[in-house]
């Protein structure tokens, strides 16, 4: 009997956690969509523009992310560079995380309150941007769940991590990438 307890456990652990991710998922994008998009700028900080806001903060966003998985990729030995670890890694990567969530915010923010949740195909960008939108803060949040959790398998954390960073790279692909492509490199 105790052996498979402990396996079980953890299991539901998991499973709770991702279902808690997409109860977030879910519930932003359900917002999006019963909310009526004001279509105006909420505000722009020192910018010249919201979608200048919103290009340059994903952007850094995106880049705190690739610096998260630089830093995991190497505590996990999955990356011999540098060839001794700094004691300092693990506190970069926590903060990484943190700013790639909060660079976020701002942009959901409006996005949900100026725009809401694109649910037509077309054009299929701003549609998958949604999606991937809803998707990063519900795995946002399984992940945290999961970082505070014990005895979890080892899987676990990568997966949610896979699936933040995943996220993330869809929403600045349609969206910041799209922009500097397609409309220009956007001034401050």
């Amino acid at each position: 009997m105790g052996v498979g307890v402990a396996p079980r456990a953890s299991a539901v652990k998991v499973a709770v956690a991702f279902l808690i991710g997409a109860a977030v998922a879910v519930g932003l994008g359900v917002y999006g969509r019963v909310h009526d998009p004001t279509g105006r700028a909420i505000f722009t900080l020192f910018f010249s523009g919201m979608l200048n806001l919103k290009v340059w903060f994903a952007t850094a966003a995106f880049t705190c992310a690739l610096f998260q998985l630089l830093t995991a990729l190497r505590m996990y030995g999955k990356l011999r560079v540098p060839r001794v670890a700094p004691s300092w890694l693990g506190d970069a990567h926590r903060l990484s995380g943190t700013l790639a969530f909060l660079f976020s915010l701002p942009v959901a923010y409006h996005c949900l309150w100026a725009l809401g949740f694109e649910r037509h195909p077309d054009p299929l960008r701003r549609f998958v941007h949604s999606i991937a939108g809803c998707f990063f803060y519900g795995a946002f949040t399984a992940k945290v769940v999961i970082v505070r959790s014990r005895r979890l398998p080892g899987w676990a954390l990568p997966v949610a991590g896979g699936a933040v960073l995943s996220a993330l790279v869809v929403i600045w692909l349609t969206s910041a990438l799209w922009f500097f492509r397609d409309v220009g490199f956007p001034r401050f």
